[in-house]
């Protein structure tokens, strides 16, 4: 099984029980995972300075799971060997007031990486047709006019986030989105682990266990949101997340695939340019 088993395909009806969370494939061993993780790390060194280089493209990276699915941890690892000068990590949480008087995609729209750099979303515009589909007493707080049928919101925000991913796919920001896949047994096992340690007791949220009893209705939305938004220019990749050594070597061997596909390089100089070059060149060595 390789990643490509894991991504899914455009209009694919989803259903999660088809993605084990605890699938482990194609790694024989959580020391082969390492071995790759540790390759493709360096890999997306070399690949992220080309991009800067280039300045051509710009990959934006969207993750999605339930809480304690390891996203933060997965971005933190993958990304341990990427300058920070070409990458931008932005966590979205509740919306501000400011925000809450803009359209859905603005805050989104504010943070898109530019030419030449890695932008990561954690948790996404997609926040829009999961936990405000879960919650749609969150609507009033968007002023969404009460006349309006709020039946068709969902469908219509999926077209929106569609053609938005569209446009930016047109202009050269490619996008890679992961949905980490937790089973409820492991994100009860890692709730407690953080409530067990003192020194992760930070993490732990007392919304976080309000959050389970919604369980089968973000399972829901999931899987509604994987359907309808996989598209061939922007589809969603699967991870199985109840291993974290396998979530983060799976990961980084998709965004190194990725980064590879776009054939990067560094900028050739034209003979004006090499002449300068060779010209400072002199002058340094003629220097004392």
């Amino acid at each position: 099984m390789s990643a490509d088993a894991y991504l899914v395909p455009p209009d694919t009806k989803v259903k999660l029980k088809d993605f084990p969370p605890g699938e482990t494939e194609p790694f024989g061993s959580k020391e082969e995972a390492q071995a790759q993780l540790e390759t493709d790390i360096a890999k997306l060194s070399d690949l992220q300075a080309k991009l800067y280089a280039q300045d051509t493209y710009a990959l934006l990276m969207i993750f999605q799971g339930i809480d304690a699915a390891g996203k933060d941890g997965t971005i933190k690892h993958v990304m341990s060997g990427v300058n920070p000068a070409g990458c931008q990590v932005t966590s979205f949480k509740a919306p501000s007031t400011e925000e809450l008087d803009h359209d859905y995609l603005w805050r989104h729209i504010k943070a898109l990486p530019e030419r030449g750099r890695i932008g990561i979303f954690n948790r996404s515009h997609y926040e829009e047709v999961l936990v405000v589909r879960v919650h749609p007493e969150l609507l009033t707080k968007e002023k969404i006019h009460p006349t309006k049928k709020r039946g068709k919101i969902w469908a219509n925000r999926f077209r929106e986030i569609n053609q938005f991913e569209r446009y930016l796919v047109d202009n050269d920001v490619e996008i890679l989105k992961f949905f980490l896949n937790l089973s409820k047994e492991e994100q009860k096992r890692r709730f407690l682990s953080r409530l067990d340690s003192p020194d992760k007791n930070w993490k732990f949220s007392e919304a976080d266990v309000k959050e389970r009893a919604f369980w089968d209705d973000y399972q829901k939305a999931y899987e509604d949101m994987l359907s309808h938004t996989s598209t061939e220019h922007a589809p969603w990749h699967v991870i199985p997340a109840d291993n974290k050594w396998f979530t983060r070597a799976m990961v980084a061997n998709v965004i190194v695939r990725k980064l590879e596909s776009l054939d990067l390089s560094y900028p050739e100089l034209d003979d004006s340019r090499l002449r300068a070059l060779q010209n400072a060149k002199k002058m340094l060595k003629e220097e004392g």
